[in-house]
């Protein structure tokens, strides 16, 4: 029996989130969206599990995104890499991601820290510094999802020197204060380092 997806209206990543969810579950999944990045992203995410895909654009404007797949068929994707070399490492340099437009920076970066809690395996530590820092504050929009990480056991360092500098060390709500001594072994020692 086909799992059926309502996702129009959703921003990324949460299309591509709740397809892989479903798909740990069901051997066939239709996702219903109402843009074509959002086609082209659980498309490539079909593909990567080894899915077999169909697309049907409907005439009220959405796309039925159909994906099946034998019980056990599963394509390597990078994220299957065991890297024997060290652990992944994430650097937060930034509360946006990219240059340019601020707003659509900052929309980015919420979005790359929710699709982290679906890695598998998760990073084993997330660093923050510079203005990276202030996604760990308290009132910030990213910490429930930055305290889910922890949860799971994802080490979280933050530049001390950082926190002084803006004056948020008494408001952090997730991780540990830490020094640049260790922000650059955690580094050093990183099998993978993504920066984004």
């Amino acid at each position: 029996m086909t799992k059926f997806i309502d996702a129009k209206g959703l921003a990324c990543p949460h299309p591509v989130l709740l397809t892989k969810k479903a798909l740990e579950r069901e051997n066939e999944v239709t996702v219903i969206v109402d843009n074509e990045p959002a086609v082209e992203n659980i498309k490539r995410l079909g593909n990567n599990l080894g899915c077999v895909l169909n697309t049907e654009r409907k005439e009220d404007g959405t796309f039925h995104v159909h994906l099946s797949r034998e019980e056990e068929t599963r394509a390597a994707t990078p994220l299957d890499i065991n890297c024997a070399t060290g652990p992944l490492v994430v650097a937060i340099s930034s509360d946006r991601m990219g240059r340019g437009n601020d707003e659509l920076g900052y929309v980015l970066i919420r979005s790359f820290i929710l699709t982290m809690l679906s890695l598998d395996p998760l990073p084993h530590t997330v660093i923050f510094y510079n203005t990276g820092v202030k996604l760990t504050v308290k009132d910030s929009e990213v910490l429930d999802d930055l305290k889910e990480l922890e949860k799971k056991g994802v080490a979280m360092i933050i530049c001390g020197t950082c926190t002084n500098y803006f004056g948020i060390s008494h408001n952090l709500g997730v991780g540990t204060i830490s020094n640049m001594y260790d922000i650059t072994s955690a580094m050093a020692a990183a099998g993978r380092l993504v920066v984004p």
